[in-house]
């Protein structure tokens, strides 16, 4: 109501016309809705976690007692439960639909597993991981929904890698190719520019790359040239075509989709690449030239940022920056001094380290607009 009748007396004083004060009118009603329903939302996904949860826990209780053909109807039924459910609940509550359906197709992936050990059927679990991304795509085709083309988004990527993993098990160093391919998947996910269009499905992408982010580059970073049943190097085909799966679709949909703002996500392949060929692989710790490096990515992060005003690019900029020196402080400088001076040491590099990131994050965030994003 104070706002209503702010709106009059601006009408009134002649600052604003008719049409703009009702304009201003509707878009405070809109955001006041949209605030409103995050409590339900957040209950409607705690609720379908929840309803999951339970389900699999009353199924895993009582599967030995059950016979093969009630185990298939289960199967069956719990995936078929949820959509059901959800057609009946989406014309009254479409955010209620829009769970049971999600809930639907995580169900199907135990539904598919599960078969699979009610028939014996040949053992080849990435092909269990292939159809239930495939459900997921078809659900998506069918739906339009964004909860199944992010669960598409995660379960395709992890087909790959373990069609990957099975095919290499013998040889040494396939590890190293997966690294790169999921630290350069969640960089891409992680720099999703967020619109208006398909938010959701941004936002999600974008936890997505935040999450996987940090520990894709750990993982990258300290992997060590081990493994393999054989000890086996991989041979020159398989490192074509691993390379080639690595980098490719990324890049190429980084080049659609975002046509000339994809010059940053072929950097960082760039930076990636590099990095996977430079790090260490025969010692317990890294090179010093894989710490200058990270570096290098970091500031890179925090330009990216600068450029495409995203805070958020370089908040995580400054923080890989923080570790990498914190890092290879403890690993390379705290062992080869004194405990007294080590911690002397310590205690100033984390004062002078806290300062000089705090003023540079502060320039750096100084010089983003208040405008949106520009990819």
């Amino acid at each position: 109501m104070s706002l209503e009748k702010d709106l009059q007396r601006w009408v009134d004083a002649q600052l604003i016309d008719t049409a703009a004060a009702d304009r201003i009118s509707q878009f405070e009603k809109q955001t006041r809705q949209e605030r409103l329903r995050w409590p339900a939302v957040m209950a409607i996904a705690f609720g379908v976690i929840l309803l999951c949860a339970g389900i699999l826990l009353f199924v895993a209780a009582h599967w030995e007692n059950l016979s093969p053909g009630q185990r298939f109807a289960l199967v069956v039924g719990m995936v078929a439960i949820f959509h059901i459910a959800a057609g009946f609940s989406a014309s009254r509550v479409p955010a209620m639909g829009t769970g049971l359906h999600f809930a639907g197709s995580v169900a199907l992936g135990a539904g598919v597993f599960l078969s699979g050990q009610i028939f014996n059927l040949q053992e080849h679990w990435p092909g269990g991981i292939l159809l239930w991304a495939a459900g997921a795509v078809i659900a998506w085709l069918v739906l339009r929904q964004w909860p199944q083309a992010l669960l598409a988004s995660v379960q395709i990527p992890a087909w790959l890698c373990s069609e990957w993993s099975v095919a290499t098990d013998r040889y040494q160093g396939a590890w190293q190719i997966t690294a790169q391919a999921v630290a350069l998947l969640a960089i891409l996910y992680f720099s999703v520019p967020q619109r208006a269009a398909h938010r959701h499905l941004r936002a999600g992408l974008m936890w997505i790359g935040c999450f996987a982010l940090l520990p894709s580059i750990a993982v990258l970073f300290w992997l060590s040239d081990t493994g393999g049943s054989s000890g086996e190097r991989l041979p020159a085909w398989l490192l074509v075509i691993g390379y080639g799966a690595a980098y490719i679709p990324t890049l190429g949909i980084a080049i659609v989709a975002r046509r000339r703002n994809a010059i940053p996500i072929v950097l960082a392949a760039v930076w990636v690449l590099v990095l996977g060929l430079i790090g260490h692989r025969s010692r317990s710790d890294p090179r010093v030239i894989s710490y200058l490096w990270l570096a290098v990515g970091a500031c890179g992060l925090c330009y990216w940022g600068v450029l495409r005003n995203r805070k958020l690019f370089i908040n995580f900029g400054t923080v890989i920056f923080a570790l990498d020196v914190i890092v290879f402080f403890f690993s390379d400088v705290l062992d080869k001094l004194g405990r007294s001076e080590g911690l002397i040491l310590m205690g100033i590099l984390f004062l002078a380290l806290g300062w000089v990131l705090y003023r540079v994050r502060g320039d750096l965030l100084a010089r983003i607009a208040p405008s949106e994003a520009r990819e």
